[in-house]
């Protein structure tokens, strides 16, 4: 069993530990699962996460404010289980983010269905020319009578060719570069809309390349006003960025613990691993990198409960270190596992490829760099 003392911070209250408890719990139960069909094993574990109540917390209704510590102790927790219901959950969130923020009544229809996981929900923000530059986002959408034609191509896109709506943002033109973007809600049947290919990755998990063709929406569809879409991604990343760092904070938790089981089971010259001073060293370094990272994290998430309006800065720094923190705690771990640590079916092998991601999506490393450099500079 991973460290659980964190919970005793004073960023938690009791409500906060119940559910770490009971998510516990429920992941001992029923994970991890089969990843040999990717597709299906995402459709089972949001629909599984729905019936467990643990998609409630992905969303929030109408009155209601997300609790990112919540989410951050849920994605750490499933993180730890199995990478791919992690993935699930979190796009559950991010995908309908903007919704859970600024969406209207007849929009929070599709939430009520992603939060029960009787929909999946996808992100629809980069494009082939534009990844970390938002600002650069080609796909238009332009006005017609009644609504809006959208016309471009997204691509990287998570749950993209299983997932059942999309947030999608485009270029309204209200004013150059991204004051001039919206974003809309985006129903997957719509016509022309279409799954150009999937897109094959280290880690397994639902990606596409999609292009729109004269996708026609209804007024209705628009999130918010007409060029407030920069406004709703950088808030929607606002929550969603620590708990990007919160799944880093799970994965190296588990790499720690099978780090612990190798080097105290595995005998080198009559003794065990574990008591060569150098690996007690790595060990330390380690346990030391993941309480950093813990508590960076629930600082942002802290701050964030507790009524601030951005926490740009706090996020950043959450998302930066824990994913690189837990890039050197995972691999690590691969080296004290000797051959077995690149071996399938361990594992640290599969943490491996789970971990290097996250120190690109959502912004990579050197965007969360300019984000603080630019707070700290005023």
């Amino acid at each position: 069993m991973s460290d659980r003392t964190f919970l005793d911070w004073p960023f938690f209250e009791p409500r906060h530990r119940e559910l770490a408890a009971a998510l516990e719990a429920w992941c001992a139960a029923n994970l991890p699962v089969s990843h040999d069909d990717v597709d299906a094993a995402c459709k089972g574990l949001v629909a599984a996460l729905g019936d467990g109540g643990w998609l409630k917390h992905s969303g929030a209704g109408e009155g209601e404010r997300l609790d990112v510590r919540s989410l951050c102790l849920i994605r750490e927790t499933l993180a730890r289980h199995d990478g791919l219901a992690d993935f699930a959950f979190a796009m559950q969130g991010l995908g309908m983010g903007a919704v859970s923020l600024f969406g209207t009544a007849a929009q929070r229809e599709w939430l009520g269905k992603t939060r029960a996981g009787k929909a999946v929900s996808g992100f629809a923000l980069t494009e082939p020319g534009s990844g970390s530059d938002v600002a650069a986002t080609a796909t238009v959408a332009e006005r017609v009578p009644g609504g809006w034609r959208l016309s471009g191509e997204k691509t990287y896109i998570s749950n993209g060719g299983i997932a059942d709506v999309y947030v999608i943002f485009a270029r309204t033109g209200e004013a150059p570069g991204a004051k001039g973007l919206s974003a809309f809600l985006l129903p997957a049947a719509s016509k022309g809309l279409e799954v150009v290919s999937r897109i094959e990755v280290m880690a397994p998990h639902p990606l596409a390349h999609l292009r729109l063709t004269d996708v026609v929406l209804p007024d209705e569809a628009l999130i918010g006003k007409p060029g407030e879409g920069f406004k709703i991604a950088m808030s929607v990343l606002d929550v969603f960025r620590s708990t990007v760092g919160a799944a880093a904070l799970g994965f190296a938790r588990r790499a720690l613990d099978e780090a612990l089981h190798r080097t105290q089971s595995r005998r080198i010259q009559g003794q065990a691993l574990s008591e060569l001073q150098l690996v007690q060293g790595h060990l330390a370094d380690m346990a030391l990198e993941i309480d950093a990272s813990a508590l960076l994290v629930y600082r942002a998430a802290w701050t964030k409960d507790m009524g601030a309006a951005r926490v740009s800065r706090e996020a950043a720094m959450a998302k930066l270190f824990s994913t690189e923190a837990a890039s050197h705690v995972i691999d690590m771990a691969v080296q004290l596992h000797g051959g077995d640590g690149v071996r399938q079916g361990f594992a640290v092998e599969s943490l491996y490829r789970e971990i290097r991601a996250l120190r690109i999506y959502e912004g990579a490393s050197d965007v969360q760099r300019i984000v603080i450099a630019r707070s700290i500079l005023g």
